[in-house]
């Protein structure tokens, strides 16, 4: 494990009060599925007519109703499949693993693409596969598999580096689940201070048994048996936030709007991160130390990376932490060394609450260990924006070439000649030296023509863009004899307009030098 200072520096209720309730919250939690609807305004119901119905109750309710069919009906029509024009010949195939949100699947054109969790279903082999949290073997990879978009940030359930070797770019989507892990640490903050779980298991399982679910014992004891969860409040308090990316930058923002002292720690931090950081307000430190002995609340927002991040609080570590501090972590379980906290919460070391949503082989049914299931981003709209942002990826890639949001090829777009694209040729090779120097004379030697070109690199990758004056004769045999006298290509596909069939159906010419059968 590196030493702190080195992490991840190489990557990183009266009738008045109800009324108040439902004309604030309810509006806003009522959505277009009708069961959630109902079981929301039966609860508003069932509110009202214990404070007393009257007339002003009821007509607000059904303001309530006639906004939310205004939404439901809103939504439709945002959700409704992207116009196809009269477009009736094959599409792009896209497989899926897990359910993906519909809503996000309806970025994909009708027609234009095919999609589907069975191959059988697929117009053709899939040409790129779309998935949450399956993890992905590689014999399920097929060779005309072009990309793959991972509908969340993490991606250790893809062989990523395998992917690489064969020349496969991998998609996620930062920060489409920001805001609904950024609430749940909020929440977090909450029951680390307040004893709120342990409250409600103490009703539920000591006083009410007890009691005999008398209501007159059981409302005296509860009043009576508060003063065992005397908790803190968080205002004044200081949260350590490791890591201030997308998700990281948003606990920052909550935070202070609660009241909270921000230390932040990110040696690796981005421009754009940056510029989403209060930077007045916020006490950025360049050594992890500082931010765990200054911390009341330390919240962890890092990836997993073998050797890097493995155990990241671990006993040199948790060693610097307050002995009251509470740790919450969303990011992935091995950043925490379990063994060694059990054993600092056990000899006394430590007194606060470790809230997750994995478990710790250690930690199992461990008091001060708080363990939710995985919520992180089990949001709808989580779920709709990651599926949303994978589909527009996996389209731009397919269709102009273009790489945003990989985990393991360059950023590149190439943009188009006079607003389409007519003979682009993306290739991918290995980053070595003369190679992209050879691929431009073998074009020259063939009499193309170099428009505009882009190549950039990622570790052992490379990727590059061209723009060729004119569509060349025969681009399949073009891309066959490329490979052949360019040592180092892993593979390149031919892109003009793709839903043109005069050059063939969606996803014609593309050639993997790997693949036996060259499909």
């Amino acid at each position: 494990m590196a030493h702190a200072s080195a992490l991840i520096a190489s990557p990183m209720t009266t009738r008045a009060a109800v009324k108040v309730q439902l004309r604030a919250p309810v509006s806003r939690v009522l959505t277009t599925r009708p069961v959630r609807k109902a079981r929301v305004v039966g609860r508003a119901m069932h509110r009202c007519m214990a404070a007393g119905t009257d007339e002003e109750d009821i007509a607000l309710l059904e303001k309530m109703l006639e906004r939310a069919k205004e939404r439901a009906a809103t939504a439709a029509v945002s959700a409704a499949p992207a116009d196809t024009g009269d477009y009736s010949g094959a599409s792009f195939n896209i497989q899926t693993f897990n359910a993906i949100s519909p809503v996000g699947l309806q970025k994909f054109p009708t027609g234009k693409y095919k999609v589907s969790g069975e191959v059988s279903e697929l117009d053709d082999q899939p040409m790129s596969i779309m998935l949450r949290s399956h993890k992905l073997q590689v014999e399920e990879v097929a060779p005309t598999v072009r990309c793959i978009a991972r509908c969340g940030a993490g991606t250790n359930n893809i062989p990523v580096d395998k992917m690489t070797e064969l020349g496969i770019p991998v998609f996620n989507t930062p920060g489409a689940n920001a805001n609904a892990v950024k609430e749940l640490v909020v929440c977090s903050l909450l029951l680390a201070s307040r004893g709120i779980m342990e409250g409600h298991n103490h009703v539920n399982t000591v006083i009410n048994p007890e009691e005999g679910h008398d209501y007159a014992k059981v409302s005296k004891r509860i009043e009576a048996d508060k003063k065992f969860f005397v908790g803190q409040e968080i205002t004044g308090k200081t949260l350590g936030v490791i890591g201030l990316g997308q998700i990281g930058a948003r606990v920052v923002e909550a935070a202070l709007a609660l009241g909270m002292k921000v230390i932040g720690y990110d040696p690796a931090l981005s421009l754009d991160a940056a510029l989403m950081l209060p930077g007045d307000r916020i006490q950025r430190v360049d050594d992890l130390s500082d931010l765990l002995k200054g911390s009341d609340y330390i919240s962890v927002h890092v990836p997993y990376i073998p050797g890097v991040t493995h155990h990241l609080l671990n006993a040199e570590t948790l060693r610097l932490c307050k002995p009251g501090v509470h740790l919450l972590n969303f990011a992935r379980g091995e950043i925490v060394d379990g063994e060694v906290l059990k054993g600092l919460y056990d000899s006394g070391a430590m007194t606060g609450k470790y809230i997750s949503d994995f478990s710790d082989p250690f930690l199992m049914g461990h008091p001060r260990h708080l363990v939710l299931p995985h919520l992180g981003a089990s949001t709808a709209e989580a779920e709709e924006n990651s599926a949303a942002m994978a589909a527009e990826t996996i389209k731009s890639f397919l269709e102009s070439g273009s790489i945003r949001h990989s985990v393991n090829f360059p950023a590149v777009k190439l943009p188009m000649v006079n607003g389409a694209i007519e003979a682009r040729l993306c290739i991918v090779n290995k980053n070595l030296p003369g190679v992209l120097g050879n691929i431009t004379t073998f074009l020259g030697d063939n009499n193309i023509n170099i428009a505009q070109q882009i190549n950039s690199s990622r570790g052992d990758i490379a990727y590059t863009v061209i723009d060729m004056s004119e569509v060349p004769s025969d681009p399949e045999t073009l891309q066959a004899d490329l490979a052949a006298k360019c040592e180092g290509i892993i593979s390149s596909r031919f892109l003009s307009d793709p839903f043109n069939t005069h050059l063939g159906k969606p996803g014609t010419f593309f050639n993997v030098t790997w693949d036996e059968t060259n499909n």
